[in-house]
């Protein structure tokens, strides 16, 4: 509910497929369950690309025709823009919360909504980094396409305080945009029992990277430093995701310390992962925030990720951050640490779910999303 005890009712555009979106999907999903439990109504608009997620009952869904080109660009033609405006025209909504997706409809909205008369609140996920960099270059590109557009919604939501000097210099109006970091749900998200390292043929020790096993993510790096620092037989480093390397990664690390399980749907499974495991490892390139490594943290699970996007100012303090211009030594420095020393471990996850808990909560994040809601809706 509002200040004044009335409920919203929410257009909310965004992705549910994980096969394409990733922690886009994630994001979209926490949040408008958040949101309902809350009382007010979400009407979800995802677009229909075969991949979609399973239909939640509970939510009014909205199918929007489109059809992917690259992962995750999608093209949406008239039909889609049809079937948005035409339920934005009926005044059902008191504000639109858009989850940019890479599709055709995102740039056009800002002028949709305004004529409409219905706010608009942005979130954009797309990873930056400020360094000079091949990733880097190719993720300012992205941001300077949709710079014109964030800078005519009501509201910009960015992630943290680099983020935002980011798209200042773009030209989005400081005014605009509200630092509000994604959340996670803590109570959900917590250290607890496992059986995945009796699973795992009893490993004594076990290493995880969660996420999308794309180029960018670096995980071929992780792998390479884990086999050169040779670690015993009964240590084990998870792969947990799908993505455009896993199968070269799968056929070039056949090691029986190396366990690939492609993408995990249960989300109970993910988080039974996370408890077992003795370290969380994040050596992206580029990133936003990433939701997976504050679910790590938030398991109370030791956590490694390099200094990209946001990452590196979330974790700082509270965990292993990398340089990822000397990715890979470092990366066998942290490797070492953690086995030869593997009481660090409990004591570096401790700091991370404090962190997790103090500062990236779902629920101060929903309380946040709500008020800035009442700011721009008047409710």
């Amino acid at each position: 509910m509002t200040r004044n005890g009335h409920g919203l009712r929410v257009a909310w555009l965004g992705h549910r497929s994980q096969q394409l979106a990733g922690g886009m999907a994630t994001y979209s999903h926490e949040v408008t369950a958040g949101l309902r439990r809350r009382g007010h109504k979400v009407t979800f608009f995802t677009l229909k690309t075969g991949e979609d997620g399973a239909p939640d009952p509970e939510m009014e869904m909205v199918g929007l025709e489109a059809t992917p080109l690259l992962r995750p660009l999608v093209f949406s033609g008239a039909a889609a823009k049809r079937t948005l405006v035409d339920r934005l025209q009926a005044h059902e909504f008191d504000l639109v919360h858009a989850s940019f997706w890479f599709s055709s409809l995102d740039f056009d909205l800002p002028r949709t909504c305004r004529r409409l008369g219905i706010p608009l609140v942005a979130t954009f996920h797309v990873a930056f980094d400020s360094r000079f960099s091949v990733w880097g270059g190719i993720t300012s590109a992205a941001y300077r396409l949709y710079a014109p557009t964030l800078a005519r919604c009501d509201r910009v939501i960015v992630f943290g305080d680099a983020q935002r000097g980011v798209l200042a210099e773009l030209g989005v109006p400081p005014s605009a945009m509200r630092v509000l970091p994604n959340g996670v749900d803590v109570d959900r998200y917590c250290p607890g029992p496992s059986d995945w390292k009796a699973r795992l043929d009893g490993a004594r020790q076990l290493f995880v990277f969660m996420g999308r096993v794309d180029s960018e993510k670096g995980v071929d790096a992780l792998l390479r430093a884990f086999l050169s620092v040779d670690p015993p037989a009964d240590t084990r480093l998870l792969i947990v995701g799908h993505g455009s390397e896993r199968r070269r990664l799968q056929r070039q690390y056949r090691d029986p310390r190396v366990v690939f399980t492609g993408h995990i749907a249960e989300a109970e499974e993910r988080i039974a992962i996370l408890r077992a495991a003795d370290a969380f490892f994040l050596p992206s390139q580029v990133e936003g925030l990433s939701l997976s490594m504050l679910e790590a943290m938030a398991c109370g699970v030791a956590t490694v990720a390099t200094d990209v996007g946001g990452d590196g100012d979330a974790l700082r303090g509270a965990g292993v951050v990398l340089d990822p211009t000397a990715l890979g030594e470092q990366l066998e420095l942290a490797l070492r640490m953690l086995i030869e020393m593997p009481w660090l471990a409990p004591e570096l996850g401790a700091q991370a779910r404090r962190r997790a808990v103090e500062r990236f909560s779902l629920s101060s994040n929903l309380d946040a999303l709500v008020d800035l809601y009442s700011e721009v809706s008047g409710r």
